[in-house]
């Protein structure tokens, strides 16, 4: 549990590619990866282990992902990656190594049992695309710019497509695939990347304000709920009011259901318990 203990921490070492801060509920992890907040290994192993953290601390109510930097995210370490093609199999465990961490970081996201929003400021592309994609919601500056721009380098991005195509529309996803050109904050908006767009001064007060609001309702209504969005949206309509029944339920009978339809009638406030 010694990881759990480091979310009270104001910030990390600077040196470190990952920089968190924990208030109120709320766990902000901020991408400390200069110049490019390029996710490479150490910064994708930093970003597991905060994730598995938070989903152990019962404090943590919700998690923010911003960066530093002109950057919200270039992407995978192209030089990192460059560096191992000298290896015997020209690279090829170092690349499996990196996409399989990768995508396992996002699908750890989707299943994290508490919200994830990504607060965006500059550019996010390729796998930084794929990261803002993942999260549950995303909110962005009038100025960010968005692209998976794989295809102009050779390198098709079939690992950021998984998250694009499920955020975005398919037309749209695909017109970003194929011609790797660069959209806008109005365009990502348009296309189902980003909730919401505000100026770069209120980016952080948007983005807590939001996250307060979410932080404030019962911890094991946010996980039910969470965890079957994301299962009926795999699912056919028949099999989705199928198993969201049974979801409902089961929510009806836990104790914080009770709480807040008896504090609802009641006209007071409702004391979660997360039970």
């Amino acid at each position: 549990m010694a990881d759990v203990v480091s979310l009270h921490k104001d910030h990390e070492q600077p040196e470190s590619p990952l920089a968190s801060h924990f208030a109120d509920g709320i766990l902000r992890l901020t991408l400390n990866n200069p110049p490019a907040n390029a996710l490479s290994i150490a910064l994708l192993e930093k970003l597991h282990a905060a994730f598995d953290a938070a989903a152990e601390n019962r404090e943590v109510r919700v998690l923010i992902i911003a960066a530093y930097g002109k950057l919200f995210s270039a992407g995978h370490d192209l030089k990192e990656m460059t560096a191992r093609r000298s290896d015997p199999d020209r690279g090829r465990a170092f690349f499996e190594q990196t996409m399989r961490l990768c995508a396992d970081l996002m699908l750890k996201i989707q299943r994290l049992p508490k919200p994830v929003i990504a607060e965006v400021d500059g550019l996010a592309t390729a796998a930084g695309c794929q990261l803002v994609a993942s999260c549950d919601l995303a909110i962005c500056t009038d100025t960010s710019t968005f692209c998976t721009p794989g295809v102009n380098i050779g390198l098709f991005c079939s690992t950021p497509m998984v998250a694009l195509t499920r955020a975005a529309h398919r037309k749209q996803a695909m017109e970003m695939l194929l011609t790797g050109e660069t959209v806008d904050a109005s365009t990502a908006k348009d296309f189902g990347i980003v909730n919401r767009i505000v100026p770069k001064q209120y980016l952080t007060q948007v983005v807590n304000k939001y996250a307060s609001v979410i932080a404030a309702k019962s911890p094991l209504t946010l996980k039910i709920g969470k965890e079957a969005f994301y299962a009926q949206a795999d699912l056919s309509t028949a099999d989705a009011y199928d198993y969201t029944i049974g979801v409902m339920v089961e929510n009806m009978l836990a104790r914080d259901a009770e709480e807040g339809i008896g504090a609802f009638l009641d006209k007071r406030h409702a004391v979660w318990t997360g039970e």
